[in-house]
């Protein structure tokens, strides 16, 4: 396994292309460190005394103390020349910003061939080139290129993300800071002529911090084999949620211009993504929606799922949403109900889902929920809250946080207009998903239910 602490924990950093103009690369990227909690930070720049105040040197070689991390922003025929000098400055993690690599044509390829020689047989780990890089919360690494202002940096938390792409990488990353959805690390590693999806996800694999891994693959870099055997080995401690691109032959051509990667038949993929124990998502919205749920929720022990909603029509959508997936919908026993029964008007509907109706006030809501959860006939639940509804005050909140005693999944579905924004993110702030269609929510349950079966074998 290589050891790429160093670029998440780095006690010294180096920018080789730094600069004093703020429209550059250079300084957006040097910026970031220069800002951050990281004591050690060296401008690299032939041209410049200073840079942002810090004494600038004419290349790493000339930095009189060790350096952990340099990351790489300067045109990319000359950054051999910038490698080979991290090499013998001994340098073990370099993240390689730069595009014009394998993904223009050859004479990229040559150049990404004569990086890949100045590494040979060195300790130096190379993330990239032709991407954005690393983003970590704890430690402050941040070498992204792209402006707090325009690129929102997520909070402290337990979903570790991997991104071929810079785009659906940063991307992501903006909604998961707009959701208040906390990552662990962020990795965009671009061509990788070194470190590939499968070191990465083999590092993540025993890094403490890390609960639930999520990918954007293009194409798999490393032997298909070693791929699946390492996804099988870590998917027992940690779940996987890969969205594979490139499946259709346009997206394959697409994807070879992108990262240069080769990308393979999609039917091909996606079994061999479920034979790895992998939870493939279609879009990026399930991505990210699986890797929410399953880094906030208890595992199910089944797949016997209740629905609680004061809305019919999104019970019935969910509903039908439930039967693609292959979620059980029980009715409850006739015990369950007489006790629901005693704190309901007649007019409400205790099959499954539990309507409610549109009259419903949150001690409604705590009746079935508590009921539910406390009883043997369900492994979770999927509470629908229509905010819209007068009688339905924001005490349903602390309720469903309350729920979380009970040890099963609870995932909700919530839309609408600036109340129901406040009561999901407060439930969002309490680790209790919240999705805006009941097709996502179910989706969402799925995922907990596919991985409960995994983590068993």
């Amino acid at each position: 396994m290589k050891n790429l602490e160093k670029f998440f924990e780095p006690k010294s950093v180096a920018v080789v292309g730094a600069s004093r103009d703020e429209t550059k690369l250079g300084f957006i990227i040097f910026s970031n460190f220069v800002n951050s909690k990281i004591k050690k930070v060296y401008p690299i720049n032939p041209n410049v005394d200073f840079i942002l105040g810090k004494k600038a040197y004419k290349t790493v070689l000339d930095v009189p103390d060790k350096i952990d991390l340099a990351v790489i922003v300067v045109p990319a025929k000359i950054v051999p020349q910038v490698l080979r000098e991290c090499v013998r400055k001994r340098i073990e993690a370099v993240v390689i910003i730069s595009s014009g690599f394998s993904e223009v044509g050859d004479e990229g390829k040559n150049l990404e061939k004569e990086c890949q020689l100045a590494i040979k047989e060195s300790k130096t780990n190379v993330i990239g080139p032709n991407c954005i890089g690393v983003l970590d919360p704890y430690s402050q690494v941040d070498t992204l290129f792209l402006s707090r202002a325009r690129c929102g940096r997520p909070k402290e938390g337990n979903i570790s993300f991997i991104s071929q792409s810079g785009a659906v990488g940063s991307t992501v990353l903006d909604l998961f800071a707009e959701n208040g959805i906390g990552i662990s690390k962020f990795v965009s590693y671009g061509n990788a002529m070194d470190v590939n999806e499968t070191d990465l996800i083999e590092f993540l694999n025993v890094d403490g911090k890390t609960k639930v891994i999520a990918a954007y693959l293009e194409g798999i870099k490393d032997k298909g084999e070693r791929f699946m055997k390492v996804a099988r080995n870590v998917s027992k401690r940690k779940p996987i949620v890969v969205l594979k691109s490139g499946k259709s032959n346009k997206g394959a051509e697409a994807v070879s211009s992108h990262t240069g990667s080769l990308a393979g038949s999609g039917k091909i993929y996606s079994s061999a993504l479920k034979q790895a124990n992998v939870i493939e998502a279609q879009d990026w919205e399930e991505l990210m929606d699986f890797s929410l749920a399953l880094s906030t929720q208890p595992l199910p022990h089944g797949n016997r799922i209740a629905i609680i909603t004061d809305g019919g029509g999104f019970g019935v959508l969910a509903t039908d949403e439930c039967e693609k997936q292959g979620l059980q919908l029980p009715e409850p026993s006739e015990k369950l109900k007489s006790k629901m029964r005693k704190f309901m008007p007649n007019y409400v509907s205790l099959r499954n889902p539990i309507d409610l109706t549109g009259d419903s006030d949150a001690k409604r809501y705590m009746i079935a929920v508590e009921e539910c959860m406390k009883s043997n006939e369900y492994d979770g639940l999927i509470v629908i809250t229509l905010f819209q509804v007068p009688t339905l005050g924001s005490e349903i909140v602390d309720y469903l946080i309350n729920a979380k005693k009970f040890r099963k999944p609870i995932i909700v579905c919530s839309t609408g207009g600036k109340f129901s924004k406040e009561m999901n993110d407060k439930m969002m702030a309490s680790n209790i998903p919240v999705y805006p269609s009941p097709e996502r929510a179910v989706k969402a349950m799925r995922a907990l239910v596919q991985y409960s079966k995994i983590s068993k074998f």
